[in-house]
């Protein structure tokens, strides 16, 4: 790995100043938004923490790049969406919120059809203007359904088709369903379990929100000002990698751990052994465990990213493209989570993003779990392991506190797709 890069804030001793032995109450393996959380937190508790992250950044899938004053979310699009408001509360005394408010866009085949489904999408599909001939529709094509699956012998749906259909009918799940699912997930429909998509939203009003949660909207000046204060008077290292620490759990109860080769040259003052209580640890599970049972399955992505000599390309944040035939699934346009107005037009260049899915593999950025019975099944061995791990490390436990020894925390450790205000309120609930 190259040589790994410090950052920390002037209350804090340089690393190049410190004694050969340093100890941590925290090392928190991952800046993202559960990292993050969590030594901000515990740095309000007193406790002292070391933030390690692989990356050449801080942030984790929130990290926003800046292009002609433009925020481009790196990883993909970041809609922050909550009722609760002891969360929103939290993350607008960090950083003001903007007003956002998600409403994307399908097109298929040119036409465009306004998501989620409500009645301006049935009024572009069908031409009914009234909440009553949208429902007559949807239940004529839901009938449609379950009596083709009756007369099949088939009580309940057995795949995501099925499961759409008796939803939202044929029209629907044809035109702004099926082709960006198999592109999303790159198998057919009839091969995916129906959970999921337990339910699909259908609202009989003109209301183009997406989200029905009562807060949204987006970190004014962009994510990275949020992470910032997160990890503000933290001790954080990047482009370092958790497994190449040589760590190992000792008698004393503490995690010991010494930096890799690059990290020694890079310093002036050779800093030795390094230790701590716990560790939080945010990557993938079954790497933590070596892939001792397989490994997981996961989807990714990767983005075409353009800067354009014009002030407006598509005049939406994000356009899902649901026909099979283009083979991206969406195109974000950045600007529009932060600009409004008259000041679109104020900046004279614009920057999208090509969203292209396909099959994890390593050496790639997991991004979603595949949550089928297989990997489901698997992750639970995992989830064992991890539970046995911290059972045999308990007792040795030098800061004998309520946490395990090692926290499993975020999407790739609990093998789990999140948003992130559920993430802000599971490390909040942590610390009551």
């Amino acid at each position: 790995i190259s040589a790994p890069e410090m950052t920390y804030t002037p209350d804090f001793i340089s690393f190049q100043l410190m004694s050969n032995q340093i100890h941590y109450d925290y090392l928190i393996v991952g800046a993202g938004l559960f990292g993050s959380m969590y030594a901000y937190l515990a740095t309000r508790q007193g406790k002292r923490c070391l933030v390690i992250d692989k990356r050449p950044q801080l942030g984790g899938n929130l990290y926003c790049e800046e292009t002609e004053n433009i925020h481009v979310h790196t990883y993909g699009p970041h809609i922050f969406h909550t009722s609760n408001k002891r969360v929103w509360d939290f993350v607008n005394s960090l950083v003001p919120f903007n007003r956002f408010t998600n409403s994307p866009l399908a097109c298929y085949k040119d036409k465009f059809y306004n998501l989620p489904f409500n009645m301006n999408t049935f009024y572009q599909m069908w031409g009914v203007t009234t909440p009553a001939q949208a429902e007559s529709k949807l239940n004529e094509q839901r009938a449609k359904a379950l009596q083709k699956m009756k007369d099949n012998g088939i009580t309940e749906p057995r795949n995501l088709e099925e499961q759409a259909l008796t939803l939202v009918g044929e029209d629907i799940y044809n035109t702004l369903i099926k082709g960006y699912t198999e592109k999303q997930w790159g198998r057919c429909c009839t091969e995916l379990p129906s959970f999921i998509i337990k339910r699909l939203p259908v609202r009989l009003v003109y209301d183009n929100n997406y989200f029905d949660d009562e807060y949204q909207g987006i970190p004014k000046g962009g994510y990275n000002k949020l992470i910032d204060e997160l990890l503000k008077g933290v001790e954080n290292i990047i482009n370092i990698n958790f497994f190449q620490l040589h760590g190992e759990w000792k008698d004393d109860g503490k995690y010991h751990f010494q930096y890799p080769a690059d990290y020694s040259k890079s310093t002036s003052n050779k800093v030795g052994e390094c230790s701590a209580s716990h560790i939080v640890y945010t990557g993938k599970i079954d790497e933590f465990f070596d892939y001792c049972y397989g490994p997981l399955e996961y989807r990714t992505v990767h983005f075409e990213v353009e800067t354009l000599p014009m002030s407006n390309f598509q005049g939406n944040a994000v356009v899902n493209y649901t026909d099979s035939e283009i083979p991206y699934t969406r195109i974000i346009e950045h600007k529009h989570f932060e600009m409004f107005g008259q000041s679109i037009d104020k900046c004279a260049k614009t920057v999208i993003s090509k969203e292209y899915s396909t099959e994890w593999k390593s050496g790639m950025e997991p991004y979603y779990p595949v949550n089928n019975l297989k990997n489901n099944t698997l992750y639970l061995k995992y989830k064992h392991l991890a539970d046995k791990y911290n059972k045999d490390l308990s007792s040795n436990i030098s800061d004998k506190g309520k946490d395990d020894a090692c926290i499993f925390g975020g999407r790739l450790a609990e093998y789990k797709y999140y948003d992130m205000a559920p993430i802000v309120e599971k490390v909040l609930r942590m610390f009551d």
